[in-house]
């Protein structure tokens, strides 16, 4: 198998440089003033000029959008998933601009497999790294460029009725926490901020001490998401997955139990509890406060 997507990888990279492919719409200032909008961006040169981050958006393919015969990424992922990596997740991307775009100029993008590099192993699975060049031209004249690269990898058989979290070094006392129904909020002994999720380094001071406290688990929901697709393991759909705001500050993810999704709001206070999958694993989960 690796021979044959070694083999098809090198014949698209011979093929290089896809087709230009236009842009659906011109370079327009409503577009720009959502964007800066959503951002909070306030740099008064837009929308005269459309921020240079924006370079991959005249492009894109839309909701209904179908990829060309000849783009390279599209290839190369059908190669994949007919091998069995199914599952994606992009690693990098690296933009170069050339100039500002101005509204009214219409943009074309080519695309040309760059390498793919595999199988290796990784944390999601086993997988393909695959990259792609896409040069943005106005004209003849290449005004932005683009290193892109995924993961495509074979997802790992489910071995449990529950998703398993990855526990490391900087989470081990997190989940060593819920085992004891404790709620475990990261401290630095040193500026005393508390952090959620964990990490190696607290942001605001750099200390590399690790240490915590125990939250009383009392808070409110923040946000939610209702849950009704893909399939989730042990778990009947829809699930309500909120994201609550603790009493110390920190937010905090989890499923909020026995509470529809018509009737969840923000602001609803909440309670952690706990969900004992086995021996190895208990999960916080949230519940309301009547």
């Amino acid at each position: 198998m690796t021979g044959s997507i070694e083999a098809e990888a090198a014949r698209l990279r011979q093929l290089g440089e896809s087709r230009p492919r236009p842009a659906r719409d011109p370079v327009n200032e409503p577009m720009i003033n959502n964007w800066t909008e959503a951002l909070g961006d306030r740099n008064p040169v837009y929308p005269e000029l459309a921020p240079p981050a924006m370079v991959q958006v005249w492009t894109m393919y839309g909701l209904n959008g179908v990829r060309d015969a000849d783009d390279p990424l599209g290839a190369m992922t059908k190669v994949l998933d007919d091998a069995g990596f199914t599952s994606v997740v992009a690693t990098n991307c690296e933009q170069t601009y050339h100039r500002y775009l101005k509204p009214g100029e219409r943009l074309a993008v080519t695309t040309r497999l760059s390498d793919v590099v595999g199988p290796k192993r990784t944390a999601l699975g086993e997988g393909w790294f695959v990259t792609t060049l896409s040069t943005w031209y106005v004209g003849d004249e290449p005004v932005a460029e683009m290193m892109f690269r995924v993961l495509k990898f074979a997802p790992p058989e489910p071995t449990g009725s529950v998703i398993r979290p990855l526990v490391n070094q900087d989470t081990e006392f997190f989940w060593a926490g819920t085992a004891e129904r404790e709620l475990r909020i990261q401290r630095c002994p040193d500026c005393r901020a508390l952090r959620h999720p964990p990490g190696p380094f607290c942001p605001r001071c750099g200390s590399a001490t690790p240490d915590y406290v125990v939250s009383p688990g009392r808070g409110e929901v923040f946000s939610y998401v209702v849950h009704h697709h893909p399939p989730v393991p042990g778990k009947r759909l829809p699930i309500v997955i909120a994201l609550v705001e603790l009493e110390e500050g920190v937010r905090m993810l989890g499923e909020l139990l026995d509470v529809s999704p018509d009737d969840v709001r923000i602001g609803q206070p909440v309670t952690v509890d706990w969900s004992r999958v086995d021996s190895d694993l208990t999960l916080p989960v949230w519940r309301a406060v009547p």
